[in-house]
């Protein structure tokens, strides 16, 4: 009998973009990504961090942890979770709250005073989830501005 693959958590690198680039396909299907290039680029930003989350050496899920610098809540930064995204095949096996687990962990250890998490999602499970992972929707309430058209 095999052992089980290890799954592991970890700062995704420039060399992961194509997976990464190839994951999100599972967030918003049909939604155009990045060129490859530019993803590198995005990965090596610092106060950006993207989680990934592994089984064997597939990437099965990622989010994203930005690092705010602030003036207020006495220079403590914030941190903002955004493109959470677990491949199809994997979901609801506790992959995602896993990796926002560890994404919240890291964001604790290097002071932020809050972290900020939105989904366009309507759904209620996607809902749910979010509070079973730690976050409130009563506590604040966000505003979106998009770009206008051009």
């Amino acid at each position: 009998m095999t052992a089980p693959s290890a799954v592991l958590i970890r700062p995704l690198g420039a060399d992961d973009a194509p997976a990464l680039l190839a994951l999100y396909e599972h967030l918003n299907p049909g939604d155009a990504v990045a060129p490859l290039a530019q993803a590198r680029a995005v990965l090596a930003q610092p106060g950006l961090t993207h989680y990934g989350r592994f089984q064997a050496d597939a990437l099965i899920a990622s989010c994203n942890l930005a690092v705010i610098p602030n003036l207020t809540r006495g220079g403590r930064s914030y941190g903002v979770i955004e493109n959470v995204v677990t491949h199809a095949q994997w979901r609801g096996q506790g992959h995602g709250q896993a990796l926002i687990a560890h994404a919240l962990a890291q964001a604790w250890v290097v002071g932020c005073y809050k972290v900020v998490l939105t989904t366009s999602r309507q759904d209620p499970a996607v809902w749910a989830f979010y509070e079973r992972c730690g976050f409130s929707a009563s506590d604040k309430r966000a505003f979106v501005a998009r770009r206008p058209a051009d």
